[in-house]
């Protein structure tokens, strides 16, 4: 794949740029600006290099139509905040405002432009619906960059189709996350332990099959891991359980001990009466949950435990918290797996956090960024990734120039 300095001399063209800038907002107010600031480098090199940047990217997911609550206008301002420089805001993606404003650009200068989900093309199951919004999008350019990692999994117009109706080009977190992922798949350094959290097993079995065959270790923790407890025959009271993946949860347990893979399981969780921050709750053994309470975390024997199986590794991956981090009595899982990762970062390990809830927690939780050796800016593409599966907007670029 194409990076940017293959591009050549980018002054006076015009650029357009693929970012992912889908930050959550509590009304106007962005609550988590590091998709921004990850995004923010390549924007400016481009700038710092003459070129007419012209971004685009979507947030949320409104319905092909514009909603006042998905505008892009706080994120543009917060952008130019990032690099110093003004954005100019384009209130549509392809219409008039977004023609004349990308045609008065002056090199060096940075445009955005309104959610590109405005549109029902972007997001169009026919190819020819999608085509012509692409078409629309690269009539604005010269040459395309792809930077939003956190959509490179996703057959979209500004992500697969624009690629192929111009020079393109990937951007430089687009880069560092593919180069990040091949660490963690080709020859990674060992131990390799992978940390798997969230709500439901369902979401990443297929993550875990994969991995079976690569990593030394698997530590479960969150709602998920209810569903192995459960596998064990052990009871779960009113915890998030998937009954329908019970078999295949005992079937991984089963290929786990054949190929000698270690997985690691909570052996104490806090339980609560009902899901809120007020309930009653205790610690328990993760086999003795009484059967009118809920595991919300892992307990402080399992947060020990997980912290001296990653001690010695070298390479960690991990994605999904390990509770309801969102409510503090829940918290302190997360936290402790967390810190376990900056302990081990600090000694040359390579821990990268894979986006989404995860990356939201960190930071939460109080933590820098460059405590860990890498925060991804996508969780469902580093898990698919993870997979092996194929990643359409990637794909692309490898397919040569438009």
């Amino acid at each position: 794949m194409k990076t940017t300095s293959d591009l050549g001399d980018l002054r006076g063209k015009r650029v357009l740029v693929r970012s992912d800038l889908n930050v959550p907002l509590d009304g106007t107010t962005i609550t988590d600006d590091g998709r921004i600031r990850a995004s923010a480098p390549t924007i400016k090199g481009l700038a710092d290099a003459g070129a007419r940047v012209i971004v685009c990217a979507h947030l949320g997911r409104p319905k092909g139509a514009p909603e006042a609550k998905y505008s892009l206008a706080p994120v543009a301002k917060r952008l130019g905040e990032v690099l110093g420089a003004d954005v100019v805001f384009a209130d549509d993606t392809v219409g008039d405002d977004a023609k004349a404003k990308a045609a008065a650009l002056q090199d060096g200068q940075v445009l955005l432009l309104e959610n590109l989900r405005f549109n029902a093309g972007e997001t169009a199951k026919a190819d020819d619906e999608r085509s012509a919004f692409a078409g629309e999008l690269a009539s604005l350019a010269d040459v395309f960059v792809s930077d939003g990692f956190g959509v490179v999994h996703r057959k979209q117009a500004s992500v697969y189709d624009v690629a192929r109706l111009l020079p393109h080009a990937t951007g430089d977190l687009v880069s560092t996350e593919v180069d990040v992922l091949r660490r963690l798949t080709k020859d990674p350094e060992r131990p390799y332990a992978v940390v798997l959290g969230g709500a439901k097993v369902s979401d990443k079995l297929g993550v875990i099959g994969n991995l079976l065959g690569t990593a030394d270790r698997l530590l479960i923790g969150g709602g998920m891991v209810f569903t192995f407890l459960a596998a064990q025959g052990h009871e779960v009271g009113k915890s998030l359980l998937e009954t329908d993946q019970i078999d295949t949860v005992k079937g991984y347990l089963e290929r786990a001990e054949k190929e000698g893979v270690e997985i690691v399981l909570p052996v104490d969780v806090v339980a609560a009466d009902a899901f809120s921050a007020d309930a009653a709750h205790e610690v328990v053994a993760a086999d003795a949950i009484p059967a009118d309470r809920m595991g919300l975390d892992i307990g402080p024997a399992s947060s020990a435990l997980f912290a001296e199986k990653l001690a010695d590794c070298r390479t960690v991956f991990w994605n999904g918290p390990m509770g309801a981090f969102e409510m503090e009595p829940y918290a302190a899982g997360t936290k402790a797996l967390a810190q376990a990762l900056v302990d081990i970062t600090s000694r040359g390990a390579l821990t990268v956090v894979g986006g989404g809830d995860s990356a939201a927690a960190v930071r939460q939780l109080g933590f820098a960024d460059d405590g860990f050796g890498h925060i991804s800016t996508g969780g469902g593409a580093s898990l698919e990734y993870l997979e092996g599966k194929e990643l359409p907007g990637l794909t692309v670029l490898e397919e040569g120039d438009a």
